[in-house]
């Protein structure tokens, strides 16, 4: 049995947690990383947009430092982000070029997705960069801002990119299968709603010298990127293991793998009003 989804997948937005990225000794896993640079190799050949939200810098550079402890004082955490976006990048880069592709870094803070002027030209300069048949690689840019250190593992940015973007995907790779029942069974139905069962057994991250967010900021991000506006779509999501053997392909191809949460028809804003919708998180990411 497969999945079936609202339009034929184009684009999509995959976003990696720093667990997908780096192992418990912060070192970076580059093996299945090449693994997943040749699937996206596989869905460019089928002229599907890929972008890509990762974490990681955080855990590399704490790599490069020899420490196995995550730091708490904020300055500490922004230096470690510095000294490991430039590894991140490298790493990324490697990868996807020996996968015959290019990759191009995109560093964004909350305060791209507040300002109209700035919001638009980040739009822009993404669908610029896709049009060269170039990956963007977006990360928060944690040398200057604290709200992914504060709301987690990029889950919300990347529902926000999608939101700028409109991707028919976004696919959220963790360490785990999918979104566990309250008997410990991964939920691999398609579902219209993050529901309040759902919510009651989303919990936090369990390694989070690694990690931060865990899957409460997963349905988080889910319930921002399947909002169906009157202007504008969203995106069905899907939350699943980074580590199953082609899992991007997979998806795409419609294999019922992990959690997916389909668009959500709302229609709650009016013309004009996905920066608004938009902007609203990014009220409610400062308040919290």
């Amino acid at each position: 049995m497969t999945r079936t989804f609202q339009r034929p997948i184009k684009r999509i937005v995959v976003k990696l947690g720093s667990s997908q990225i780096a192992d418990s000794k912060m070192r970076p896993k580059t093996a299945q990383l090449r693994g997943l640079a040749n699937q996206i190799k596989v869905l460019r050949k089928r002229k599907i947009d890929v972008v890509l939200v990762s974490s990681g810098a955080i855990v590399l550079g704490m790599g490069l430092l020899n420490e196995n402890k995550r730091p708490t004082d904020l300055a500490a955490l922004q230096a470690r982000a510095a000294i490991g976006q430039a590894s991140l990048m490298n790493l990324w880069a490697d990868v996807l070029k020996r996968a015959g592709l290019k990759c191009a870094q995109v560093l964004l803070t909350w305060d791209d997705f507040n300002n109209p002027v700035r919001c638009q030209n980040a739009k822009n300069t993404l669908n610029a960069i896709l049009d060269q048949g170039v990956i963007p690689v977006i990360n928060e840019n944690d040398t200057i801002s604290n709200e992914e250190i504060k709301f987690g593992d990029n889950d919300k940015l990347s529902a926000l990119v999608s939101r700028l973007i409109h991707p028919d995907l976004l696919v959220i790779l963790s360490d785990v299968p999918g979104i566990w029942d309250q008997d410990k069974k991964v939920l691999i139905g398609e579902f219209k709603e993050v529901t309040p069962l759902i919510k009651t057994v989303s919990i936090g991250t369990a390694n989070a010298q690694v990690s931060r967010g865990g899957m409460k900021t997963k349905i988080e991000a889910v319930e921002i990127a399947t909002v169906k506006l009157a202007t504008n779509a969203g995106s069905s999501c899907i939350i699943t293991d980074g580590s199953i053997k082609n899992v991007l392909v997979r998806l795409v191809d419609k294999e019922r793998i992990g959690t997916c949460f389909i668009e959500k028809e709302n229609n709650v804003l009016n013309v004009d009003s996905e920066h608004e919708f938009i902007r609203s998180h990014f009220k409610n990411s400062k308040k919290s």
